[in-house]
């Protein structure tokens, strides 16, 4: 039975990757991954044939309405080229490396717009995509709002729960282009990992709304574009949490 050697162990292979050793890994790195292959078995989830997903992407295009000699331009959603991703033009991504693409896909409407950051009065084009075969996918989800936090080893079973949880909140966690492309690695790594095995994607809970899920699907021609619809975004709620205690600077503070 594969074993993860402890319950931060994704933490350790994400450091190591991200700071150390990339494309030559340490045995640590490689005997994670092989836990990783192993224990995703309990994970695998089939799509038929004809799920239907969404996708946004944030932006829109222009057509002419009007008679000849007074024409005007109006906004309208992405053309179908536009909403499905450029094979040789890739970024980097939670699932992809740069200049291997990914189709990014969610199971809620509002998740996929979500998913591109909008800000108030943002445009935003939305399409729906059909599934052409049926899919098997790792399912990363499971557990997503369990924390784990243990000040000893934990037993077998509880070590790989914390571990897949964290390997979904890594999914999950929004990353901005400000962000360093290393952050993508640890997960990147993972997909890849399910890729070469022959499965067809991973899914991971999203961080916007309670109820979302994304996909990512490795072959770009899984699913047809339905139809893209443009919407702009009214209202935008922020949430915060505080996650460290308040510093003073005593220089400041005045005599009380």
């Amino acid at each position: 039975m594969a074993e993860f050697e402890s319950w931060r162990s994704y933490w350790e292979f994400h450091r190591t990757v991200s700071r150390e050793l990339r494309f030559v890994r340490t045995r640590e790195a490689e005997q994670f991954l092989e836990t990783v292959l192993a224990t995703s078995a309990k994970r695998r989830t089939d799509f038929k044939e004809g799920y239907v997903f969404w996708r946004s992407q944030l932006g829109h295009d222009w057509r002419e309405e009007g008679e000849e000699g007074a024409t005007f331009e109006v906004l309208r959603a992405y053309p179908p080229e536009r909403m499905k991703p450029l094979r040789d033009r890739a970024s980097d991504g939670r699932a992809n490396p740069k200049g291997i693409p990914c189709l990014y896909l969610a199971t809620e409407r509002d998740t996929a717009i979500a998913e591109v950051r909008p800000w108030i009065g943002s445009h935003v084009s939305v399409a729906q995509f059909r599934t052409l075969r049926p899919l098997t996918i790792i399912d990363c989800s499971r557990g997503h709002n369990k924390m784990n936090l243990y000040f000893e080893e934990p037993d077998v079973v509880e070590r790989e729960e914390a571990v897949w949880s964290s390997i979904d909140r890594a999914f999950a966690k929004p990353i901005t282009r400000s962000d360093h492309y290393a952050d993508y690695v640890p997960t990147q790594i993972i997909a890849e990992l399910f890729k070469r095995e022959g499965l067809d994607g991973v899914a991971y809970k999203s961080n916007f709304g309670k109820n979302g899920y994304n996909i990512a699907l490795f072959d770009l021609d899984a699913a047809a574009l339905l139809n893209c619809t443009l919407y702009e975004v009214n209202k935008v709620t922020m949430v915060s949490e505080q996650v460290d205690n308040t510093y003073f600077v005593k220089e400041n503070l005045g005599k009380g």
